[in-house]
C-alpha cells in the first residue's frame, strides 16, 4: 500500500500543508501573504517568518481535514528544510520536528529544489531520467534528473531569477504585483518588437542565464518613453510588457536548445521536458517550449499552475521518494538557507534566493 505523507512546505511566503499518498493529492492547503507585503514591494523575511509561526498549525489541522485523516493515520512528515528565506525554513521544522517528537513518525527534510524537480513524477509519472527547467521568482536551473537525490545542473541564472525580473518589470511600469501575471495581462496588447531589449548570454556558450540587465534596460526604456512623452500610456505599458516577456522567452528557449541537446545524447528511453515554478505559468514561454519540444520529438511535461507554485503536496511527494531511497532524518535536522541539488556542480550566485526585503 502507497505510503501518506504530511507535507509541510514555509520557505518563501506562502505557508503551505499537504497529504500525499501514493500520486494522490488528499489534500493542498496553501495559506498565501501577498497582502503583508504589499507595501514592501518584495517580500519581507521577518513578517514572513512570523506569519508562518502564526498560520502553519492551522494550516496543516486543515489539510488532514481536508483529507479526512487524523496526525496518527499519515506515515511519515515531509519538511521544506531549504533553501530559502532562513526564518520560513526554521518555523516549518521546528513545527515538523515537533510534530515528529509528539508522534514518533518518521522525520525527512526535503529540499525545495527537489520539490518542484520531482513534481512531474507525481503528476505524470516521468521517468528518469527527464530534463527539468525550475523557473521561479527565486530559481532558474536546467536539472537533468535521475533520482530522487541525483541531480546534474547543466546551467541557470548567474544573478536574478526570471520572476524576480518579472516582478521588477511589473513595479517599473506600474503594474500590480504578483508581477508574472500583471506583466503577461498587460502585454496580451503589445507589440513584442517595440523594444529593443537585450538577450544576455545568447553570445556566449553553454546554459547559463543572466536577467539583471535586462531589468536595467526595462527602467531605462520606460524613463526614455517617460522623458519623451511625459508619462506612460497603457499602450505603452503593453508594448513594454510585451517586448519584456519576448526577450525572456528567447533566452529561455535558446538555452533549453542547448540543454535538451546534452539530456538527448544521453539517449534516454523516452525523452521528456520539464518545467515547474511560478514562470512556466506563461502562456508565450510555455508555447513555444512546447514547440521546442515538438520540433526535438520529446515529451513536454507542465505540471498544474497548483502545483507549479510554492506548495506542500510536492513537498510530501518528494519525501515518499527518499523515504523509500532509505533517507529518514531525526531531531538534529537543520534549517538552510542554501542547499544546492548538485552538490559537484560549483556554487551559483543567488541560488538560495527566494525573496527580497524592500
Amino acid at each position: 500500500m502507497a505510503l501518506t505523507i504530511l507535507g509541510i512546505e514555509s520557505s518563501c511566503d506562502d505557508t503551505a500543508a499537504a497529504v500525499v499518498r501514493g500520486h494522490d493529492v488528499l489534500s493542498s492547503i496553501v495559506y498565501g501573504q501577498t497582502a503583508l507585503h504589499a507595501d514592501f514591494g518584495g517580500v519581507v523575511p521577518e513578517v514572513a517568518a512570523r506569519a508562518h509561526a502564526e498560520k502553519l498549525d492551522h494550516c496543516i489541522e486543515e489539510a488532514l481535514a481536508v483529507a479526512r485523516l487524523r496526525l496518527n493515520d499519515v506515515d511519515a512528515i515531509a519538511v521544506t528544510a531549504g533553501p530559502g528565506l532562513i526564518g520560513g525554513v526554521l518555523s516549518g521544522v521546528m513545527c515538523a520536528k515537533g510534530l515528529a517528537a509528539a508522534t514518533g513518525l518518521p522525520l525527512i527534510g526535503v529540499n525545495h529544489l527537489a520539490g518542484h524537480a520531482l513534481t512531474p513524477r507525481l503528476t505524470d509519472q516521468v521517468a528518469y531520467p527527464y530534463l527539468m527547467l525550475l523557473v521561479s521568482g527565486g530559481h532558474c536551473q536546467f536539472l537533468i534528473v535521475a533520482g530522487p537525490d541525483d541531480y546534474q545542473r547543466l546551467g541557470g541564472t548567474i544573478d536574478d531569477a526570471p520572476g524576480e525580473a518579472f516582478d521588477k518589470t511589473a513595479r517599473i511600469l506600474g503594474l500590480p504585483q504578483p508581477g508574472g501575471p500583471a506583466v503577461e495581462t498587460a502585454g496580451t496588447g503589445g507589440d513584442p518588437k517595440a523594444f529593443d531589449l537585450p538577450r544576455p548570454l545568447l553570445n556566449q556558450p553553454g546554459c547559463d542565464m543572466s536577467f539583471s540587465g535586462l531589468k536595467t534596460a526595462m527602467l531605462r526604456a520606460r524613463d526614455a518613453v517617460v522623458a519623451a512623452n511625459g508619462g506612460l500610456t497603457r499602450q505603452d505599458q503593453a508594448d513594454l510588457s510585451a517586448s519584456f516577456q519576448a526577450a525572456v522567452a528567447d533566452v529561455l528557449v535558446e538555452k533549453t536548445r542547448r540543454a535538451l541537446a546534452i539530456y538527448l545524447a544521453l539517449h534516454p528511453a523516452k525523452p521528456c521536458f520539464a518545467i515547474a515554478g511560478g514562470v512556466a505559468a506563461n502562456r508565450v514561454i510555455r508555447e513555444r517550449l512546447m514547440q521546442l519540444c515538438a520540433a526535438s520529438d520529446t515529451d513536454f511535461v507542465a505540471p498544474p499552475l497548483a502545483l507549479c507554485t510554492d506548495n506542500a503536496a510536492m513537498i510530501a511527494y518528494a519525501g515518499a521518494e527518499l523515504l523509500a531511497a532509505g533517507q529518514r532524518d531525526d531531531l538534529t535536522l537543520s534549517a538552510r538557507p542554501r542547499w544546492p541539488l548538485d552538490k559537484s556542480a560549483a556554487p551559483m550566485l543567488g541560488s538560495g534566493k527566494k525573496g527580497a526585503k524592500a
